[in-house]
């Protein structure tokens, strides 16, 4: 049977507060009353939910699945409605939503080990909050005071969810090609506001349907009659599956359904949907903001479900890890290497290796996600609005880094997990099997690792000519000088290969960065994967020099920090160092492009 999941508390907590920006995040307006003995009590019963609600759901969820009827209802798994209600009852919804909507009001630093939790426990039902969360994000930035009133307390609550629905069967991921119609209603819909007819179908939309709330509130991207062409003609509408009346009570059934559900490799409890809008009277749906700034609306519940991703990433990795590390202390087979008794496989070298990498890049994913969720409540708070914003380019630098590399690494990592078990990892009993198969769309969703390689190079990095990226590396530079001048000989191996990664990077930042002013796109583009990778392996690194800084200093107090220390030594050594040949492909070029369509033609 599957190992129950145990939520690494004391891990967190060190990254929350010990190696991240606690202090600041904690001094901003409103945090008055969060201190580590606050944080560290959420974390602390967050992990008794994970652990004892929504981890023996996972296999029940993965075997069962969700289901749809011929009318369009979904049922989900067995348990999912009770854990739940369980859910909301708890206030879990809310953790880091607005006081103003009812919520808590924590930091993103806090929830983000919260959401590793319940993603790590059961990424199915976890998926359902994290969509709602990035909705009532976007609401709360861009819809208007009505639909604000009427949506975002039962949103805030749980009573409500949220979804996205971008994806069309014709677009994928070029949203230039969205073709759902949006046209002006003659009355106001039963919410008061003016109404719009919305016409058209939606793909992959994660829990488009389902049984465990009332109402379903659904943001839709559609075109209006006068829309230009491109992705600068979409709008956003909101289109509850039930409509809302003026003073907040449901109302009847909207014009729309869910026509399937998508038979997919993992994630099988979370309820994927083909989402139908107007087949019959016509969806009726509420302009979001302005006309024709709908995709720039939606990237506010994108890049925060980006980051959810990546913390996706991490939380199955780290599931995963500790089913292997289970099964190889209590697995004994064959004879350890120059030892003459039996020990467990977790002694063999290779098997040490593999436990090694999954461990120490872990820790690193875990310091480097949570950073950036740092940044975006510095950015969000901060009453500086120069220091606002160099925290926001901060967090915009991060995220598609922490989306791309953190899920990229799932797949490495939930894969070394099933090796461990050997054959006993490739059947479904063990359940290692579950985890590399939900892993895997991680790299998919909320964009694919290309998109995020594309925003990082294209955008992130281009916009400012490369200057976040040297900020960043300056303060690698500085960890790796604190590095060498502490007493330790793993300290100072770590920072001669920090300062190596940072001028490696650099030549790749810079390298890109000329293909791209020289118009050399392709040349540009060719590398960004390898580019946006690399950057994930040495700002890794960066979080891991400064987590030895921290146990280096605290070691004697608990083996907890001479463990860290070692950690991070083997990432530096053992991970990051070979990893910086990606430098090569980051500049391989238009050659390499024209050699690989010249041998992969049809």
């Amino acid at each position: 049977m599957p190992a129950d999941y145990q939520a690494p508390l004391r891990e967190m907590q060190f990254v929350v507060t010990e190696l991240c920006d606690f202090n600041q995040v904690a001094a901003l307006p409103g945090q008055q009353d969060l201190e580590p003995s606050l944080a560290e009590a959420v974390l602390s019963e967050a992990a008794r939910f994970s652990q004892e609600v929504l981890s023996p759901l996972n296999v029940v969820g993965d075997q069962s699945g969700a289901q749809v009827n011929t009318a369009g209802e979904v049922s989900c798994a067995p348990g999912f409605k009770q854990a739940y209600s369980q859910f909301v009852e708890a206030g879990w919804n809310g953790l880091s939503c607005s006081t103003e909507y009812d919520g808590q009001g924590l930091p993103q630093l806090v929830a983000a080990a919260v959401n590793e939790m319940w993603n790590a426990s059961c990424m199915s039902f976890a998926l359902c909050p994290m969509l709602t969360a990035g909705a009532i994000h976007a609401l709360e930035r861009h819809g208007s005071e009505t639909q604000k009133r009427l949506y975002l307390p039962k949103m805030v609550s749980g009573e409500w969810t949220g979804t996205m629905n971008l994806t069309e069967p014709q677009a994928g991921s070029d949203l230039a090609a969205v073709a759902t119609k949006a046209w002006p209603l003659n009355e106001t819909g039963p919410s008061g506001e003016p109404g719009y007819c919305i016409h058209g179908t939606k793909i992959y939309i994660t829990y488009g349907n389902h049984d465990l709330t009332e109402n379903i509130i659904h943001l839709v991207l559609a075109r209006l009659p006068d829309a230009p062409e491109g992705v600068k003609g979409i709008s956003l509408f909101v289109v509850p599956k039930h409509h809302v009346t003026a003073n907040g009570e449901l109302g009847g059934a909207n014009d729309l359904k869910s026509v399937s559900l998508e038979h997919k490799l993992g994630i099988h409890a979370s309820p994927t949907a083909v989402m139908s809008y107007g087949e019959a009277s016509g969806a009726v749906g509420y302009l979001v903001g302005e006309p024709h700034r709908g995709l720039e609306y939606m990237f506010t519940m994108m890049n925060d479900a980006r980051l959810q991703v990546g913390i996706q990433g991490l939380a199955i990795s780290e599931r995963a890890y500790q089913q292997a590390l289970a099964y190889a202390h209590e697995r004994i087979q064959g004879r350890v290497l120059a030892q003459s008794e039996s020990k467990p496989i977790a002694y063999h070298p290779d098997v040490c290796r593999l436990l090694g990498q999954m461990k120490s890049r872990i820790d690193a994913m875990r310091a480097l996600a949570y950073e950036a969720a740092a940044m975006l409540d510095m950015a969000a708070y901060c009453p500086d609005p120069a220091q606002a914003a160099a925290f926001q380019s901060r967090g915009d630098f991060l995220i598609p880094v922490v989306k791309a590399w953190c899920t990229e690494s799932s797949t490495d990592l939930t894969s070394m997990a099933v090796q461990v078990h050997g054959g006993m990892g490739y059947v479904e009993e063990t359940g290692a099997a579950q985890h590399f198969r939900d892993a895997r769309i991680t790299t998919i969703y909320e964009g694919t690792t290309a998109i995020q390689a594309n925003d990082f190079l294209g955008r992130k990095l281009a916009r400012d000519k490369g200057a976040e990226a040297r900020r960043i590396l300056q303060e690698v530079q500085a960890t790796a000088r604190q590095l060498a001048e502490e007493n330790h000989d793993d300290c100072k191996a770590m920072a001669a290969i920090l300062l190596k990664a940072v001028a490696v990077l650099e030549e790749s930042i810079q390298a890109s960065l000329e293909a791209l002013q020289n118009q050399q796109p392709v040349a540009a583009f060719m590398g960004s994967v390898p580019l946006v990778m690399l950057s994930g392996y040495v700002l890794g690194g960066w979080m891991m020099g400064r987590a030895a800084l921290v146990a280096y200093a605290k070691q004697s107090d608990e083996t907890f920090y001479d463990r860290k220390l070692k950690s991070a030594s083997f990432y530096c050594q053992q991970v990051l160092l070979p990893q910086l040949g990606l430098a090569h492909a980051v500049k391989a070029g238009q050659q390499a492009y024209d050699q690989v369509c010249d041998f992969t033609q049809a």
